[in-house]
């Protein structure tokens, strides 16, 4: 992720919605997703097919602390537990009587969830662990439709539709900008900060406010792409801003410019029109649905390695005037 995670100051065992004692609630439906902000995001629909399937239970998300803001926002978690990863799921609580595994598709986070002894598990089978039986892992699958799917043959009805978000309640003075997100976790999804900043330069020439936005790692990229752009310091806000001020942001923004990164998923959850700009994984695996309009991935056609310790050769194809273009459409198609 390429996004600023604060911890919650407040404490780990602050519950989102109900008290661990609320006698309304009948027992607990652990789910793991110890991720990042994407991951998290294109959860959303099997989380809330959770709550609709076992509207009595305590629905316990198991992810970074960090993710908070965000998880309150779904709508369908009662309490966050924080785990940090694969073997960081540190659960003293009596047995829930449901374990989901959304994390992924290997042994240890099977492992993981055996070992808090629910009644039942929900996973993806793994020859590593017969004893939990399970559909194959489909690597083909966009990423929101494995989930619902892995529950649908469960039984459990899933939406895939089911994923925007409403905007967190933080107040932002950023209102109406266009957001350029330079940064990404891995080199092999950044696309140069130089294409960025013409494409940049061009929308503040074309009339609109730009807000440059990034983590605390990337705010020398975030102030080159600045500097190069003609665009003023002051609106650079990379290592400014934590998850809930940073969702604030995309939510109230005219359109988001980035790569494959958790601000993409943003965008697409608060639907904000957004730019995305794919290599080396294709759009069908982690782009916005092609249902939802307000969205253009741009994609070379090539994949590579997602690890890469430098751009894509395939997102180096995609072309600044080619990324303008679909930016302005979709400013003139969508006025704030």
């Amino acid at each position: 992720m390429a996004v600023t995670l604060h911890p919650d100051p407040a404490g780990a065992e602050e519950p989102l919605r109900p008290p661990e004692d609320d006698p309304t609630l009948g027992g607990t439906v652990l789910v793991l997703r110890a991720l990042g902000v994407g991951d998290l995001l294109t959860a959303v629909p099997a989380l809330r097919a959770l709550r609709r399937a076992f509207p009595d239970k305590r629905i316990v998300l198991a992810a970074p602390e960090a993710l908070r803001p965000l998880a309150d926002l779904v709508e369908a978690v009662d309490r966050l537990h924080p785990t940090t990863g694969l073997g960081g799921l540190a659960w003293h609580s009596a047995a829930p009587d449901l374990a989901v595994n959304l994390h992924g598709c290997g042994p240890e986070s099977v492992r993981d969830l055996l070992g808090v002894r629910p009644s039942s598990l929900i996973a993806h089978g793994h020859p590593e662990v017969p004893e939990v039986p399970g559909p194959p892992w489909r690597p083909e699958l966009h990423e929101i439709d494995r989930w619902c799917r892995l529950l649908d043959q469960s039984g459990i009805t899933a939406d895939p539709t089911d994923l925007l978000l409403a905007p967190p309640p933080t107040p932002t003075p950023h209102v109406g900008t266009v957001v350029v997100h330079p940064g990404a976790a891995a080199a092999a999804r950044r696309w140069p900060a130089d294409r960025f900043a013409w494409v940049a330069r061009e929308l503040q020439d074309d009339g609109h406010d730009i807000t440059i936005t990034g983590s605390a790692d990337e705010i020398g990229l975030a102030r080159s792409v600045a500097a190069a752009g003609g665009i003023a310091p002051w609106r650079v806000l990379a290592g400014h801003t934590g998850l809930e001020e940073l969702a604030a942001i995309i939510a109230s923004a005219r359109l988001v410019v980035c790569g494959d990164t958790g601000v993409a998923h943003m965008a697409t959850a608060f639907g904000t029109p957004s730019v995305v700009l794919f290599g080396p994984m294709p759009p069908t695996l982690w782009g916005p649905p092609p249902w939802r309009r307000r969205h253009r991935a741009l994609w070379a056609g090539r994949t590579g390695d997602a690890l890469g310790d430098r751009p894509d050769p395939g997102l180096l194809e995609l072309d600044k005037r080619d990324v303008l273009e679909q930016a302005r459409k979709l400013l003139e198609r969508y006025p704030f």
